[in-house]
């Protein structure tokens, strides 16, 4: 990519206040080199930086635009959400028409609740396996992301089934003591995990975050789901 001093000018003016100058590493580029884009605007499926460069948006900021960017629809909703208010800390029948909807297009979700990021909902889930299984273990899948809880940032080891090796500064040991990585797309590690110790939840995606050319095979997710049922609940 060519170069971008304007870009390279508002890293480092993010830098005196926002620690790495970004508020989520993935935008940092360390793992990829040079400087992150500052985008000015989007609409459908191009970014443009303040140079007025525009670029393919190949993330749709993570998979919620899957519309496209600045859709005339979604538009008109977020106007008329915001002419009545922008928060209210109380219940809304917004709410209720969501969680209808949910559950209309997934009918296996029979409750569900609302959360701001995808942390605080592997958080949620973690819990609440735990809390209704009393049972502690957690299985992850090695190369997948599900947020930045203590729990989750665990990395793999030299064993196919690793317990309790941190992955990053600042996480007690202890917790992520409970949390087993195992290969992704290994049924047999994952059975052997699975016999391990006694297992709360089992957390993994149909694709890993960092190749998404590389889908998890259904037979293999429905083999998981069926390994678990007696002894954990999939997430």
């Amino acid at each position: 990519m060519t170069a971008r001093p304007h870009d390279q000018a508002l890293l480092d003016r993010a830098k005196t206040r926002i620690p790495g100058g970004v508020n989520s590493p993935v935008r940092a580029f360390r793992a990829v080199g040079g400087v992150p884009v500052f985008v000015s605007r989007a609409e459908g499926a191009y970014l443009y930086d303040q140079a007025g460069r525009g670029f393919v948006d190949y993330v749709g900021s993570w998979g919620p635009m899957i519309l496209g960017h600045a859709h005339p629809e979604v538009r008109a909703a977020v106007h008329a959400a915001v002419d009545r208010g922008t928060s209210y800390g109380a219940p809304t029948e917004q709410e209720i028409t969501f969680a209808e909807a949910i559950g209309a297009l997934y009918p296996a979700i029979e409750m569900m609740r609302a959360v701001s990021s995808g942390t605080e909902a592997t958080m949620a889930a973690a819990r609440a396996a735990r809390g209704f299984t009393k049972r502690d273990g957690i299985i992850k899948a090695e190369g997948c992301y599900h947020g930045h809880a203590d729990l989750f940032l665990v990395k793999a080891g030299s064993g196919l089934a690793t317990f309790g090796n941190v992955d990053s500064a600042g996480v007690p040991a202890g917790a992520a003591a409970d949390t087993a990585v195992v290969p992704f797309n290994d049924l047999p590690a994952m059975e052997r995990a699975l016999a391990e110790r006694p297992v709360a939840a089992v957390f993994s995606s149909r694709s890993s975050a960092t190749w998404a050319a590389c889908p998890l095979p259904r037979a293999t997710s429905r083999a998981c789901a069926r390994s678990a049922t007696s002894t954990a609940r999939c997430s």
